[in-house]
């Protein structure tokens, strides 16, 4: 539907705008600049700063062009003397108690405050008396709220935990010139999207804690990059100085991120600078002590030993792994790689556990609809999520929609506050999931009328919850759905059942059918073939049955693998490892040769986000000691192994050759697998969270991320009933076992944990050790 339009007159421009717009939109529309603090585009209107008043013609008073809505016939000006009377009050209202400190402010040279007071502000002030003091705050480890006397007051932190991040953990108290922002209780905020309050911070209150006082604005280089943390893709600005990245912001796109990143996105870069990088190539020896190498002899041990297990063995006993952050250039290289090499055992997909899902996959998995489209849902379905943790930045997404009347119903093993409106939720053991879907799929049959396929004839005479009813009646309705399925649906043993139903009933109500997919790069790996084919083995093939010798880029066996107990024991039976990687403690227990390989802000690349769109960044630092592109050094290593068509005249020629026939048309959510009940197991079994700063290996390595309380120390959680049926008492120590291994942990009562599960995290080295996430565990009382 069109928009009504109204007309209106501008500093003598007529221009017309959408009925209902602020007088704000309206200016900016024609490139007129009005003022502010308080307004954000993102934001709800406070109309506090008064800083963006203006003056209309028949109104006696200047109106703030925030709060004001245009009129047909409005003639409005922002220019004026009585606008500039106005603007030069407000201004020096506004530093009455603001401390002029700004060659001192962490804030100078990028301070909306500074740059409007020169602006629009007097040269001088009438006020003389002393100025308040606020008191500093601990607020947590990524932002520093030690200039509290800076704050004006503008509320726009706290509107953005509320509207955005979905949590209020700043508010104001007191009145008058004593009003203050505080966090709740003197807590630490741990939004997982806390980081965008420093961007919309418009002086110096709030700041970088991890970047305070390490470099000013005027020494920095911006450098567009794309993060490699999610499936978002999110566009960011990495500012350098001195070859060492220094900070990270978002750079904004409408269609991908917006204006935000997550904490992830935006702290990480400290792991870039860890003292555990990297910077030369090392050769172990028959001690098991480690040598500093050249280039040339490391690339000599490599190609000679690959040769000799080849010969000795045959190629099939050579495997190639790498991160779902991996460029789609260095997949592309690595496969090829290995293919010509005579090996088929290549894969990105770590913590993939059912051996039957590539074969239900008719083409390259992918979110099936644009983020935009999102927006205009009615229904949506989260099958299988930690959505806060695993897609931060969709789940934002997600609760705007559900505040605009949307309904969100999540189906999971773990029922965690997503921060926004939920319509249904069910949690079910990670087994039942597929049970959970048939169930969805009879009760939309019946409402439709429709036969009962034999799939789920055991099912036919079931009680069917309500819950799954008001599901099924939703998605009967007409309007716009989807049906989104999350990384534990699809790590989980029976991946292939739980997609075959989901597809199914989005067949039933014509829903849309996506996947959220993990790590970056995803669809890049199924676009450059670095998967199985042709007999070669996924990832947990390579690790049940040792091979002679792995290959492994960008990511710890340990903790980026479903069963990290299982992935080093392999590795140890193996005769010959190497690790392409940046980190040296990835390594060192298991490589016999570790290569230092640049992460993504040392070299050039692409990734092809969940929606399919291909983004393109370039290095941004140089490479850090001896460190080299990962691409450079397979092209190298391929040459030294008698490959041929490996070599490039320039990055570029190396991209235009992977995508020459595009990628588009391979993009399919169809499958070629059957529906069924998937196979409920018996016991207590495990539900894994990957905690969002223990994510990947960059992250880990970031100091300022490690010490929230996302990442310290996992409880076993277990609900009320099912600790009563073990005999257990909260915060007493106990044993978990599994089949790979046994650890000891407190219990925590946690009833978003349903009946005859245990939740325990995984990506620690802990609990690495009881192997896969969807193991049955045993617990005993010490």
């Amino acid at each position: 539907m069109e928009k009504q339009m109204v007309d209106i007159i501008v500093d003598g421009k007529k221009i017309s705008v959408p009925k209902g717009s602020k007088l704000i939109q309206a200016t900016q529309s024609i490139g007129c600049y009005v003022p502010h603090f308080c307004y954000h585009k993102k934001l709800s209107i406070a109309a506090n700063c008064r800083m963006c008043l203006v003056e209309v013609e028949k109104f006696p008073k200047a109106l703030p062009a925030c709060a004001t809505v245009v009129t047909d016939g409005m003639v409005v000006h922002t220019n004026s003397e009585k606008v500039k009377d106005a603007q030069k009050s407000v201004m020096e209202f506004l530093l009455i108690n603001h401390p002029l400190d700004c060659p001192v402010c962490d804030k100078g040279g990028e301070c909306q405050l500074q740059d409007l007071a020169v602006g629009y502000g007097s040269s001088h002030s009438r006020y003389k008396e002393e100025k308040r003091v606020v008191f500093q705050k601990n607020i947590g480890p990524l932002i520093s709220a030690s200039e509290m006397s800076r704050c004006i007051h503008c509320t726009r932190c706290i509107r953005f935990g509320e509207e955005i991040a979905g949590i209020i953990e700043l508010g104001m108290i007191n009145r008058g010139e004593k009003s203050e922002i505080t966090s709740f209780l003197g807590s630490s905020i741990e939004s997982e999207l806390s980081g965008n309050m420093i961007d919309i911070c418009p002086v110096g209150a709030l700041t970088s804690k991890p970047f305070r006082f390490s470099a000013r604005t005027w020494e920095l280089a911006r450098r567009k990059s794309i993060s490699p943390h999610d499936s978002f893709g999110s566009n960011i600005v990495i500012q350098v100085k001195r070859n060492k990245v220094m900070r990270v912001v978002p750079f904004e796109n409408d269609s991908i991120n917006e204006c935000w990143i997550s904490d992830r996105d935006r702290f990480s870069y400290d792991g870039l600078n860890s003292k555990d990088r990297l910077t030369a190539p090392m050769i172990k020896d028959d001690n098991g002590k480690w040598h500093e190498v050249s280039w040339q002899d490391a690339l000599v041990k490599v190609s000679a030993e690959l040769i000799r297990i080849k010969e000795s063995y045959g190629a099939h006993e050579i495997g190639a792994m790498a991160s779902e952050y991996s460029t789609l250039e260095e997949y592309f290289l690595f496969a090829r790689m290995l293919h010509m090499f005579g090996s088929n055992n290549t894969d990105f997909r770590l913590r993939q556990t059912d051996l039957n899902f590539d074969r239900s996959l008719d083409g390259v998995p992918w979110l099936g609809l644009s983020l935009k489209e999102i927006d205009d849902l009615d229904v949506v379905v989260i099958i299988g999520s930690f959505l806060r943790t695993d897609h931060p930045l969709l789940t934002q997404r997600l609760r705007q929609i559900s505040k605009n009347g949307a309904k969100v119903f999540i189906i999971d093993s773990y029922a965690s506050d997503q921060l926004m409106n939920i319509s249904g939720r069910i949690s079910v053991k990670p087994s039942a999931l597929s049970e959970t879907l048939a169930k969805l799929y009879i009760e939309i049959s019946r409402i439709q009328c429709k036969e009962i396929p034999n799939e789920f004839v055991d099912l036919k005479d079931a009680d069917i919850d309500d819950k799954i009813k008001n599901i099924a009646n939703s998605l009967t309705c007409v309007g716009k759905h989807a049906i989104l399925l999350g990384n534990t649906a699809v790590y989980m043993p029976d991946a292939s059942t739980a997609f075959a139903n989901s597809y199914g009933i989005s067949t039933l109500v014509g829903a849309k059918l996506g996947f959220l997919t993990f790590g970056a790069n995803a669809l890049g790996g199924y676009i450059a073939d670095f998967i199985p084919k042709n007999g070669g083995k996924n990832v947990l093939q390579m690790f049940q049955k040792p091979l002679k010798s792995y290959l492994i880029m960008h990511f710890d066996p340990f903790l980026d693998t479903d069963n990290g107990a299982l992935s080093i024991k392999s590795l140890s039976e193996s005769e010959f490892n190497v690790a392409f990687v940046s980190y040296a403690s990835q390594a060192m227990k298991w490589a016999n040769v570790m290569l230092p390989i640049s992460p993504f802000t040392e070299t050039s690349g692409s990734f092809i986000n969940s929606q399919g769109i291909l983004q393109n960044f370039r290095s941004v630092v140089a490479p850090l000691g001896s460190t080299r592109p990962a691409w450079r050094v397979i092209c190298t290593l391929s040459i030294m192994l008698g490959l041929p068509g490996f070599k490039y005249d320039s990055f570029d020629s190396l991209r235009k050759h992977i995508l020459d026939d595009g990628f588009k048309d391979r993009l399919s959510n169809s499958i070629n697998s059957r529906m069924g009940l998937g196979n409920i197991k018996q016991g207590f079994e495990r539900i894994a969270d990957l905690p969002i700063y223990r994510s990947d290996c960059i992250v880990r390595h970031s100091d300022p991320l490690q010490e929230t309380s996302s990442s310290k120390a996992p409880f076993l959680r277990i609900n009320r009933r099912s600790m009563i049926l073990l005999n257990l008492n909260e915060s007493e120590e106990v044993m978990i076992s599994s089949d790979d291994g046994k650890i000891r942990m407190k219990v925590l009562i946690d009833d978003c944990v349903p009946d005859n599960v245990i939740h325990v995290s995984a990506g620690f080295e802990n609990t690495s050790l009881l192997g896969s996430s969807f193991c049955t565990l045993n617990v005993e009382r010490l």
